[in-house]
This record gives C-alpha cells, sequence and structure tokens, in this order.
C-alpha cells in the first residue's frame, strides 16, 4: 500500500483517526517491517500537514475576523453594534460557550458587564467587578492576559462572594481575560469562558487579545465621534445664538431708531405703544405713576393681576430691567424714586431676553415723553396760571385780553369760574388742573389750598360737578367744587371767583364735601353766599309761576300761600283768615301744585317757597301782601 492513501486522507480533510486505518491494514494483510515502517512514517508525515492545514484554517478565518472587525470599525455607527459584534466573534473563533466585555467606570472605580454573548443569568449579566477581584478584576488591575482551565479551583484568584455566585449561576468553568486598553490605560476586559474544564492555548490568547485591541479602538473612536458631534452640535448652537442675538440685535436697534423719530416727529405714547406690539406681539398697556392706563386696554392683561402688576413694576424699578410674571412683561422708569411710567407687554409667545430689551427701550421712550410733555405742561400750566392770578387780583391790568388770546382763551366769551377743594394733594391737584384747562381751553391757578379753573361754559352746576368728580378721580379723595358764572371780560372774573369760593364754603359747611354746585343751585342759600345777591332770579326760580298766573289773571294765589303758610299750613283756618271755604282753599292750592310742581311742599323746597314768599312781600311789588297782614 503506497502513500497515496494518506493524500486522499488530506484531500477530504479525514479526522487524526481514519490515518490510522491504512497502517492497520497494511500490518492485518501480514506486510513486512519495512513496509509498515514506511506506512508509519507518512501517516505522522500527513498527520503533520493535516494539523498545518488546520492551523492555517483557523489562522485564515481569524484574519477573516479581524477583517470584519476592521471593517466594522471603519463604518462605525452604532458602538453597541460594533462591540456586540467582537464579543460575538470571540466566541466562535474560540469555540467558547460563552464571551463577554466588562468596561471600566472611573465614577465608581470597578468594572461592569458591558456585553453578553452566549450568557443565560439575569445576575452575571448585571455584574460589577471590583478592581483586582476575580480574574476580570485582576486583568483589569495588572493589564496582563490571564486564563484558568478550572476557575474555583484556581488560588491565584482573589475569589468574591457575588462574582462567584453568579459565575456559578452561569455554570462558567473555564475563563479566559484579555485587557482592553487606549495606550498605557485599561478601559475594559474581554473574556471568552467554557462551561467545562478547558486550556487555553497561547494562539487563542493573542487572538483574543487582537479582538481585544480592536474593540478598545470601537470604544476610542466612538468616543472620539461623539465628541465631534457634541463639538458640532455646540458650534452649530453658538452660530443659532450669534445668529438669533445678531438678529435681536438689529430688531432692538430698528425699534429704538423708529421709537426715536416718533418722538422726534412730536408722536406720542400710543405710537410708541404701537411699535412696541408690531416688534413683539401681544398686547400692550402703558401706566403713569399711579398705575392709571394712559394707553392700551387693561381689560387685555386679565383680572386680579393689578397687585402682581404693581409688585413687578417695582421689582423692574430696583433692578433696571424687564420683569417676568407668567405671561406678564413689566418694565417700569422712575427718576429720583418717583416712577414716571410702566409698560406691561401681555406676550402671545415667549420673549427672548434679547427681545426684552425693546420693550427697555419702549419704557425710556414712554419716560422722555411724559417727562418732556411735564416740562411743557408745568412752563404752559405757570403762563396761564399766572394770567388767571392776574385776573383775579388785577382785573383792570392792560394787556390781559391779549395774554389770554396768545394761550387760546377767548375772554369776552362765556366763562365759568370753578373753586376747587382737595385736601394736601396739592402737587397732584395742581397738574391735573393745569392739563384740564389746557385740554379745555381755559385758565388754571394755584391759590393756598384751592385750584381756581376758568373754563369755557354757561352752567356753573355741571361744570363744577364735571370738576369735582374727576379732580376726586385722579386724587383718589373727594374733591368739592364750587361755581360762579357765566362771566365775559376779564372785569368779571374776580367777583364771580369771590362768589365761587363762597359757594364751596357752603358746599362744606352743609356737609356736602365731594360734590360739585353752582351758586343758584343752592337756593336761598345761594343768596347768602352770594356777593350779588340776585334777589329777582331767586323769586323767579322759585314762585315766579304763581307770580306770573296772579299778574295775568288777577287770582290770589301768593295771598292764599302767604295764609297758608302763615296758620301752620291748616285748610281750615286759612279759609278762617281769607274768608273764603275750604273748598276754595283746596282748589287754589291744587292750582299752586300745578305751576310749581308736586313736591313744592317737601320740608326744603316749603322753606324756600315762604323764604321767597317773604322776600315778595318785603319788596312790595303789585299783588304782595302788605307787612303785618297776613294775607288778608
Amino acid at each position: 500500500m503506497s502513500a497515496r492513501v494518506f493524500l486522499e486522507l488530506l484531500a477530504r480533510e479525514a479526522s487524526a483517526v481514519e490515518f490510522e486505518g491504512p497502517v492497520l491494514a497494511a500490518r492485518s494483510a501480514g506486510a513486512d517491517a519495512a513496509t509498515l515502517a514506511d506506512l508509519e512514517e507518512a501517516k505522522i508525515v500527513a498527520l503533520r500537514v493535516r494539523e498545518l492545514l488546520r492551523r492555517r484554517a483557523r489562522r485564515e478565518a481569524e484574519l477573516s475576523a479581524l477583517f470584519d472587525t476592521a471593517g466594522d470599525l471603519a463604518g462605525l455607527r452604532d458602538l453597541d453594534a460594533v462591540l456586540e459584534a467582537i464579543v460575538r466573534r470571540a466566541r466562535q473563533l474560540l469555540g467558547t460557550d460563552a464571551a463577554y466585555m466588562t468596561l471600566h467606570d472611573p465614577d465608581r472605580g470597578d468594572t461592569w458587564m458591558r456585553v453578553t454573548d452566549g450568557s443565560v443569568s439575569a445576575k452575571f449579566r448585571a455584574l460589577r467587578l471590583p478592581m483586582g477581584a476575580g480574574l476580570g478584576g485582576l486583568v483589569a488591575q495588572t493589564a496582563t492576559p490571564y486564563s484558568t482551565a478550572d476557575y474555583f479551583a484556581d488560588p491565584r484568584f482573589r475569589h468574591n462572594t457575588d462574582i462567584d455566585d453568579a459565575v456559578v449561576e452561569e455554570g462558567l468553568v473555564a475563563i479566559l481575560g484579555v485587557p482592553l486598553k487606549l495606550g498605557g490605560r485599561v478601559i475594559g476586559v474581554l473574556f471568552a469562558a467554557n462551561r467545562g474544564v478547558r486550556p487555553f492555548s497561547q494562539d487563542e490568547v493573542v487572538l483574543l487579545g487582537s479582538l481585544a485591541a480592536h474593540a478598545a479602538v470601537a470604544i476610542d473612536n466612538a468616543r472620539l465621534l461623539q465628541e465631534t458631534r457634541n463639538a458640532l452640535e455646540e458650534l452649530s448652537e453658538t452660530s443659532r445664538l450669534a445668529s438669533a442675538h445678531s438678529g435681536a440685535v438689529e430688531r432692538a436697534a430698528h425699534a429704538h431708531d423708529r421709537m426715536a423719530g416718533l418722538v422726534l416727529r412730536g408722536g406720542g405714547v400710543e405710537d410708541v405703544a404701537a411699535v412696541v406690539t408690531e416688534v413683539l406681539g401681544g398686547s400692550l398697556v402703558v401706566l403713569d405713576d399711579a398705575g392709571r392706563p394712559i394707553a392700551g386696554d387693561p381689560g387685555e392683561l386679565g383680572e386680579g393681576v393689578t397687585a402682581v402688576i404693581a409688585e413687578a413694576a417695582r421689582t423692574s424699578r430696583a433692578l433696571g430691567r424687564t420683569v417676568r410674571r407668567g405671561n406678564l412683561l413689566v418694565a417700569s422708569v422712575d427718576v429720583g424714586a418717583e416712577p414716571l411710567c410702566t409698560l406691561v407687554l401681555r406676550a402671545a409667545e415667549p420673549v427672548a431676553d434679547t427681545d426684552q430689551r425693546i420693550l427697555e427701550r419702549a419704557a425710556l421712550v414712554t419716560a422722555l415723553l411724559t417727562l418732556f410733555r411735564r416740562t411743557v405742561a408745568e412752563a404752559e400750566g405757570r403762563v396761564r396760571g399766572e394770567l388767571l392770578e392776574d385776573l383775579i387780583s388785577r382785573p383792570g391790568m392792560d394787556g390781559l385780553t391779549e395774554r389770554a388770546r396768545r394761550v387760546g382763551v377767548d375772554l369776552g366769551a362765556a366763562h365759568v369760574v370753578v373753586v376747587a377743594r382737595y385736601g394736601d394733594e396739592r402737587e397732584r391737584a395742581a397738574f391735573w388742573a393745569s392739563s384740564h384747562a389746557a385740554l379745555n381751553r381755559g385758565l388754571a391757578a394755584q391759590c393756598g389750598d384751592e385750584v381756581v379753573l376758568l373754563l369755557p361754559g354757561e352752567d356753573p352746576g355741571a361744570l363744577a360737578r364735571r370738576v369735582a368728580a374727576e379732580l376726586g378721580a385722579a386724587l383718589g379723595r373727594p374733591a368739592t367744587a364750587g361755581a360762579c358764572g357765566p362771566v365775559r371780560g376779564p372785569g368779571e372774573v374776580a367777583g364771580a371767583h369771590q362768589e365761587a369760593r363762597r359757594c364751596a364754603d357752603a358746599l362744606v359747611a352743609l356737609g356736602r364735601e365731594g360734590e360739585g354746585a353752582g351758586v343758584a343751585e343752592l337756593g336761598f342759600v345761594g343768596l347768602l353766599v352770594g356777593g350779588g345777591r340776585d334777589i329777582e332770579a331767586f323769586l323767579t326760580a322759585t314762585v315766579g309761576p304763581v307770580l306770573d298766573y296772579d299778574a295775568r289773571r288777577g287770582t290770589a294765589l301768593v295771598r292764599t300761600l302767604t295764609a297758608y303758610f302763615g296758620t301752620g299750613c291748616s285748610l281750615s283756618r286759612t279759609a278762617e283768615a281769607l274768608h273764603i271755604h275750604v273748598n276754595t282753599v283746596t282748589q287754589r292750592l291744587d292750582r299752586v301744585a300745578q305751576l310749581l310742581g308736586p313736591g313744592w311742599q317737601a320740608p326744603e323746597r316749603a322753606l324756600e317757597v315762604q323764604l321767597a314768599l317773604r322776600l315778595h312781600r318785603l319788596s312790595g311789588r303789585p299783588g304782595s301782601v302788605p307787612p303785618g297782614q297776613p294775607g288778608t
């Protein structure tokens, strides 16, 4: 039998046992010793060739696995997938029951299970290994590969109860571990393990080490890639923020230019508010120094926000910047601890910090407008106030009419003098009066503890009530106003001022603080306080219809009224005094009621009627009852 049979066995990759077949067959056939020796030698050579071929095939598979791993690293997209592939290939190439990888945790100072393949124990997959404990801890500590054919029988390792319990639960016996190193630093350990006793060859240690090197490179590449991604994201975010900031600065500059242009063109607070809402959106309300709205609709801010806005305005003035309260942005400006204005923006969308500067600039522009208008108003108020003071104290001074014309006041037209009492809010009352007079083409002056206004109109009572109501609302406390007029020409103002003052005094004396009235509306009290004491006007206003009726028809209604009041309002005694029937008295009083109105017998009205009748009798006019006669 020739050596050719061994070549055939090699060609079909026969097992090592089959190579004994040709030798045994020749011995059974009675071959001589020389033939048997040649066959034995050929068998040994064939087995050597077979082992060489197996090693080369294994090496080829290892190189292919390493090549595939390198390809995975080149196309790295998912670190988990790459590490799982490495562990899976380690298990396949070494032919072990399991393979796994642990990584170092610098925060806790130990290693933790990162990837497993072939593991069946949940406890094992969640295992953490202290440095130096177990085979893996020793590998991580020394940066040297270690292997054991029987882990529990190997005295080289410091056993740990938790580790041993997990290894027992997994059923592992033989373990090989190699370090994952980046430079001189160990970042983890790659393992191959078997559930039976098995020694690991040097080639297997080298192969697992090569896979560990690839795993370390994969981890480092993933770290670098993540850092690159983070840097790109940070750069992108920085670029976005820079772009947004640039846009915000441009918007703020544009808005500021528009607001400055408005001021130069004589625009008002409403125009500034329109610019803010156009740029920032939402709705804006502008409040004055007392928190009253001067632009915008406060109802758009919502209910129950007054206290919130007041607190936010104080904080804004203290910090010098915009304050956010929910969906409200509040910017407030003061001068010398005195608030000037507050801007409240209810934003429909979130407003960036940079865009809040627009609201702050708008608040400053509004404050400048307020100061400018206040300064102009104060200057004009001084001019108007000095003119009214001269009309009161020096009515004969030359040039009063011309001075009035220059501030838009026609003294030849009908005007009413109003004197208002307000308490101790002197400065605010003077500012309100000056503004009110300027708006209504009138004059105002501060005289002691009262303000005096000369306003166009012919109804003193109506103007007095309006001044009392509006001044009281502005001050937040009652204001009392007395009025006299109408007057025409500079010579009548001083006298009307005196009567208006007495009217205001009378209102206070009567307990009617917070009200307004004209002298004529006070009835007979107006006679007492009025300097002119226009009795004829009082008689006409009180009993004029009765006097006219008697004059036209020759009746005796005045005599009947006089007797009626003189007898204590007794019908029977009135009839006796006049020598007429009671029914006649009743008919005459019914006629009086038709002429004077149904309330003529009310106590206050009856008193005025009696006073009018007394003045009529004392005047000696036709139809009056001579003094000393009760009506007969």
